[in-house]
């Protein structure tokens, strides 16, 4: 028997219609909480690196409050790295979640891209920043900084410098991001958690249990659930465990599939409430409190001599990049999957380049990994700010070069000609969107001629004052023939004045 004939599955191919509304819906909200992000790094520099406002960033940073009973007197700083960040880490479970369940990662065959392409776009920067360090004698408690893509920070680039990626291309930049964050959850938990309370931690599995329960039986409101999910966060920072994973583990307990009469599922309608905070909110004050670092000649300096920074610094910029190109190309290369014709290796390669902007969790990271030398977190952190504009800064020229193809790509797919909500791009093997494009070509076929007689009757009329204006022996006479029916034949006809040849 003869084996049926396969169709090559593309790299980067067009995104379903459901697909191509949640990522343009979800990178919407991300590009202005990431133009926040930018702001509020910028703020925090300029807070403190301005002699006159410098002690009073460090004052507010380091200014403690909350309950010490509880184990929750905190500074602020500490407040936004573990209690906003959660909100943040919520998201991140949702996005995963709905990955997992409905989106391309439920897909063992269309995952491997994307999952393959995030391991190796964290595994290579954690190598360059290991053998840089092993060479130059640093510390490896950092080699996890690296290995962190900033999606917010990334789309917020893309804004400033007005860049138009395919929808393919920006799917791809999200679901790295959403692989990306996952295994950075797995790296907080597993190699910076140095003590567990085991009564605390039990205390944040029941609530989590409980948590789940609720869901379960279809329990609703607000009231319930945030002073719970405070609860079982407050558990978890005591337990000795990130309090982030409390926000992650929430996020992953969602639905995320619809049920018939659902419009959304529930996980679908908490993150579209909850995102515009994490975005918003959370994420720009912990960039407020967390990139206040020294920019001093010599502090910028020290980025490029200190093994700890350097290996930073190459991890995101050159690390990332090859990285995630080089899974993305051998994911291809050994599925025999094609890239899609609309696209090239270049295109790949600039995105791969892209994601070598590491700031929300790489700062975070950086502050975890050398939390007991706070001279070489502030470098560290300097590094992931310095390793974050040269990736920008090269992406940047590379998606430049490629811009007025990125804008032709969108434009196709945007197009809207029959004006349904739907682009006509998704609608092509369908026979009543011909048949209304038709229609609509009939009307604006039937405007042009009456529009066309109206401009000839008026052209004739013109030319009747004139003659009727002119000597007797110079008049201009009709021949029998209505110009305007002339004018109006020749517009039908479509006939040129020169050999009879079309116009």
């Amino acid at each position: 028997m003869t084996p049926r004939p396969t169709t090559a599955r593309k790299v980067l191919g067009r995104l379903s219609l459901p697909e191509r509304t949640f990522v343009a819906d979800a990178l919407r909200t991300e590009t202005v909480g990431g133009v926040l992000l930018l702001l509020a790094a910028i703020a925090a520099l300029v807070w403190a690196n301005v002699p006159a406002l410098r002690d009073s960033y460090h004052s507010v940073s380091d200014f403690h409050f909350g309950p010490s009973a509880l184990g929750l007197h905190l500074s602020v700083a500490h407040w936004a790295a573990d209690g906003l960040l959660a909100v943040f880490f919520f998201v991140a479970g949702i996005e995963l979640k709905r990955e997992l369940v409905a989106g391309d990662l439920r897909d063992p065959k269309a995952a491997a891209l994307p999952v393959v392409a995030a391991l190796c776009g964290m595994a290579v920067p954690a190598l360059v920043y290991v053998i840089s360090n092993l060479t130059g004698g640093g510390s490896l408690g950092g080699w996890a900084v690296p290995t962190a893509t900033d999606i917010a920070f990334a789309l917020a680039v893309l804004a400033v410098i007005g860049t138009a990626l395919p929808s393919a291309l920006r799917a791809f930049l999200l679901t790295l991001a959403v692989v990306d964050d996952l295994f950075a959850i797995l790296i907080i938990a597993i190699f910076f958690t140095d003590r567990i309370d085991f009564a605390a931690l039990g205390g944040a599995v029941l609530g989590l249990a409980l948590f789940w329960l609720l869901l379960r039986r279809g329990v609703r409101g607000w009231y319930v659930y945030v002073p719970l999910a405070v609860v079982i966060w407050g558990l978890m920072y005591n337990s000795g465990v990130h309090a982030t994973i409390a926000g992650v583990a929430m996020g992953l307990m969602l639905r995320c599939t619809r049920r018939d009469g659902e419009r959304h599922s529930p996980g679908e309608h908490i993150e579209h409430r909850v995102r515009p905070l994490s975005a918003g909110l959370a994420v720009p004050l912990f960039a407020l409190f967390s990139a206040g670092v020294s920019l001093t000649p010599q502090a910028l300096g020290d980025v490029f001599t200190k093994p700890e920074t350097l290996g930073v610094v190459l991890g995101l910029v050159v690390g990332k990049t090859i990285g995630i190109f080089g899974g993305t190309w051998l994911t291809a290369r050994f599925t025999r999957a094609s890239l899609s014709e609309d696209l090239a290796w270049a295109d790949v390669f600039a995105v791969a380049s892209l994601a070598g902007i590491g700031f929300t969790v790489s700062l975070l990271i950086g502050e975890l990994a050398f939390e007991n030398d706070a001279l070489l977190t502030d470098e560290v952190k300097a590094a992931v700010l310095t390793g974050s504009v040269i990736a920008a800064i090269a992406a940047t020229v590379l998606l430049k070069i490629r811009n007025a193809r990125y804008r032709r790509l969108v434009e196709v797919e945007e197009r809207d000609d029959d004006l349904d909500g739907i682009p006509d791009i998704y609608e092509e093997d369908d026979p009543e969107y011909h048949l209304r494009m038709a229609a609509l070509y009939e009307r604006k076929a039937a405007e042009h001629r009456r529009t066309a007689e109206q401009k000839a009757a008026e052209r004739h009329a013109a030319g009747q004052e004139a003659d009727e204006d002119a000597p007797a022996g110079g008049r201009r006479t009709a021949g029998g023939e209505s110009v305007a029916r002339r004018a109006v034949g020749e517009v039908a006809g479509g006939e040129g004045e020169e050999d009879d040849r079309p116009a």
